[in-house]
């Protein structure tokens, strides 16, 4: 069983535009302190980003911002935070996360999001990291992005065994049951010297 001390979470620096997914931030937030697990995110005080760190914050757990220095402004960077680290570039921002954290949830959120949650699905299918990833499905958020991981798997473009690495759904209970009991199952992806030549 995995005890997990620092966790990752990607999310919108909006809030959306249905109150549950403010109501799931919070909820996560509460559930990661009540665990004892710091939180790692983005730095930002407002939209979701901030939702979940003041949860975790309220709650009496750690928080861990990471923030590039042209973005300290314009997502107004949080100040209440147990630790914040002010980086350069927004890479810089997505390499001390990834170091900082042993598990990467994706909470709703926009193109950032999908660009962090993705790298890491990414590093993972490289054998970069053994962490587990998973997306919070609040009110089917995610139903779409799931099926066209399902498309790719029938397409020939990923194998099963990494896509059902890749937990969705809208339970925190189920989630954090999950990780707790994640295992790897790292395979290296199917080019071969074989397959080079043949093209």
């Amino acid at each position: 069983m995995r005890n997990i001390q620092s966790l990752c979470v990607y999310c919108g620096s909006s809030s959306g535009s249905h109150p549950a997914y403010v109501e799931a931030a919070t909820a996560f937030g509460t559930r990661l302190a009540k665990e004892g697990i710091a939180l790692v995110y983005g730095g930002g005080k407002v939209g979701l980003m901030g939702t979940v760190a003041d949860a975790v914050l309220a709650a009496g757990g750690r928080v861990i911002g990471v923030i590039p220095r042209q973005l300290v402004e314009k997502e107004v960077a949080h100040p209440g935070l147990t630790e914040m680290h002010v980086v350069e570039t927004m890479h810089q921002r997505k390499t001390r996360m990834y170091e900082l954290s042993e598990a990467f949830v994706a909470l709703p959120g926009g193109f950032g999001t999908m660009d962090e949650m993705f790298e890491m699905l990414t590093w993972a299918q490289l054998g970069l990291h053994t962490y587990p990833c998973a997306y919070l499905d609040v009110r089917g958020f995610y139903s779409q992005l799931a099926a066209t991981m399902d498309h790719m798997v029938g397409e020939g473009f990923v194998k099963k065994i990494q896509r059902d690495q890749v937990w969705f759904g809208e339970s925190i209970d189920a989630l954090f049951d999950w990780m707790k009991h994640y295992e790897s199952t790292y395979t290296p992806k199917w080019i071969t010297p074989s397959a080079v030549d043949s093209q």
